[in-house]
């Protein structure tokens, strides 16, 4: 059995299913809405300086979004920067806090064009200076007398900012994330459902999300990419 008949054959509930609907085509109602997005907050926040960036979505446990620079390029070897944002927030973060994340990117884009980034995930203080100019308050533990550099940063929204002000103006246009993240029940595997960790001894390639760093190590390894100080995921 191939790896997509294992995960029709996992999703399924014993039920049966409605005809799909072929008309939906998911991938572009949800990228054309985030470069939609991109592109007004480039404008308004930004003054359309940054280049356009490949957003994907990841599930990278622990975080809601990252930046890679340079990390994509085309066959006539133009780059792309790379913004990924977690579809596993999406159904349970209201949309400010969603777009919020791409802008919160967007500053490190920023950074890396127009600035000096922090080495590897270290939000400095330049970072932070230009995410408080944009109406994003940086904080390490959700609160206005949190850090504001570290490895370890986050956001709020301030109340009347810039962003907030932006973000509005773009969803009174009706924009909106339409494709949610179902939530499971824990008894029921999801499509691609990881198997078992393998514990025969083998050794697993991991690999650093950031750049091409692969190492192999036992499966239960904990290895850190000393580049960008992120962990290295076992891959195929």
């Amino acid at each position: 059995m191939n790896i997509h008949t294992q995960a029709d054959a996992l999703s399924g509930t014993g039920q049966q299913q409605a005809a799909p609907d072929l008309t939906l085509k998911p991938t572009r109602e949800t990228y054309d809405r985030l470069q939609q997005a991109y592109e007004h907050f480039n404008k308004a926040l930004f003054d359309g300086t940054l280049p356009n960036a490949l957003i994907t979505l990841q599930r990278r446990k622990g975080t809601f979004g990252y930046f890679a620079g340079r990390k994509f390029s085309n066959d006539a070897g133009q780059p792309a920067d790379e913004i990924a944002l977690n579809p596993q927030g999406f159904a349970d973060r209201g949309l400010p806090d969603i777009l919020a994340t791409l802008v919160h990117e967007m500053v490190h884009l920023w950074q890396h064009h127009h600035g000096t980034p922090g080495r590897g995930r270290y939000h400095n203080r330049e970072w932070a200076e230009k995410m408080k100019a944009i109406g994003l308050h940086p904080t390490d533990n959700s609160a206005e007398d949190g850090n504001e550099t570290g490895e370890r940063v986050g956001h709020m929204i301030v109340p009347g900012g810039a962003f907030e002000a932006a973000a509005k103006k773009l969803t009174a246009k009706d924009f909106a994330l339409i494709w949610k993240e179902v939530k499971l029940p824990p008894q029921q595997p999801g499509e691609g459902a990881a198997q078992p960790a393998d514990k025969s001894g083998k050794r697993v390639r991991y690999c650093c999300p950031d750049c091409d760093l692969k190492a192999w190590a036992k499966h239960d390894a904990k290895l850190v990419c000393g580049d960008h100080m992120v962990a290295m995921t076992p891959g195929a």
